[in-house]
């Protein structure tokens, strides 16, 4: 079926029978029915060639998975999920702690209850020092845990890069951080004394190598195509690990981090322990201590419940949420 075709001028005249035939516009391209046209682009869609149709469906469908967005579940539910599962499982101890108490698996001097124990933290919080105790322990920590991320940092990132050092010790880290921190407190007496400096060196001994290690793992888990592009647009040398290498190890240096704080902090727990000394304040370790020479075993109990507390929090407070953005914001973790 034949159809008409109109002309305009160039100034847009009204159209006329004696148009030339080079100035008609090209006709415009017919299809059958149901043939689809495109939007804004003009782009004809044609249902005979169906490579256009196949790929653009193809990359509509790729599009749709990235953008896919998981409805936000009500906070009573969220706090439902995460909140009971650990409060059922403390319950659980708790009951099974009172049961052990009650039929006297151990004289009552040597297991008190939990009524028994939560006694002895309210005389403590009621002396004004329980969180002076906290505090001592947990800026040591804290302090100790910083400088051996720039320790581990460093020499993760020469151990990774530079083959010698890696054939040299490498190994050497591994078996670092295997050995028992407690190992390194008669040393470190011997070379500092009973002193600040004691306890800091059984915690950087103990922290360095997990990091250094998990960085290490990171570095070798980097796919060598984002090494190659890295190289390609310049980015070389101290560029390169800021922006290249870095970046790409996050996840296994995430991980590195948190293993160097639960070494850190067990570490720390150790030399407090040992290294006790007027001067130098009390930590949640020499309460520990000072329980045990008074054989008080609630004192005991609520020192290693303190510092259970402390470790836990930070993971929790600190490293997971940390570890959770890094991994949804490489498609690694999807909210279910």
């Amino acid at each position: 079926m034949a159809s008409t075709e109109t002309t305009t001028g160039p100034a847009g005249d009204a159209p006329g029978e004696d148009a030339p035939a080079s100035a008609a516009a090209p006709p415009a391209p017919t299809g059958t029915a149901g043939a689809g046209t495109s939007g804004a682009a003009g782009r004809p869609a044609a249902p005979g060639n169906g490579e256009p149709d196949s790929l653009a469906g193809l990359e509509a469908g790729l599009d749709a998975l990235e953008s896919t967005v998981a409805a936000r579940q009500p906070w009573l539910r969220t706090l439902a999920s995460k909140a009971l599962p650990p409060a059922i499982a403390v319950v659980i101890v708790l009951v099974l702690w009172q049961l052990a108490y009650h039929f006297e698996v151990k004289p009552h001097y040597l297991l008190p209850s939990p009524v028994d124990v939560a006694r002895s933290l309210q005389e403590k919080w009621l002396e004004g020092t329980l969180l002076g105790y906290v505090w001592t322990s947990l800026s040591r920590g804290a302090l100790g845990f910083l400088a051996s991320v720039v320790l581990g940092t460093v020499l993760g990132l020469i151990v990774a890069r530079v083959k010698a050092v890696r054939a040299a010790i490498g190994p050497i880290l591994s078996g670092l951080q295997s050995l028992p921190s407690v190992a390194w407190v008669p040393a470190a007496i011997i070379w500092f004394g009973l002193s600040d400096a004691t306890i800091y060196a059984v915690v950087l001994l103990g922290a360095v190598p997990s990091i250094a290690n998990g960085l290490v793992a990171g570095v070798d888990q980097i796919s060598p195509l984002y090494l190659r592009a890295g190289r390609t647009i310049g980015a070389t040398g101290a560029a390169g690990v800021r922006h290249v290498l870095l970046p790409a190890a996050l996840p296994g240096y995430i991980a590195g981090l948190k293993q160097g704080w639960a070494f850190s902090w067990r570490s720390l727990m150790a030399a407090e322990l040992i290294v006790n000394a007027p001067d130098l304040g009390t930590g949640l370790g020499q309460l520990l201590e000072q329980g045990r020479e008074f054989q008080d075993m609630p004192w005991v109990l609520s020192a290693i419940l303190l510092i259970l507390i402390v470790g836990i929090g930070i993971e929790l407070l600190v490293f997971a949420p940390l570890e959770r953005r890094v991994l949804r914001s490489r498609g690694l973790l999807v909210k279910s």
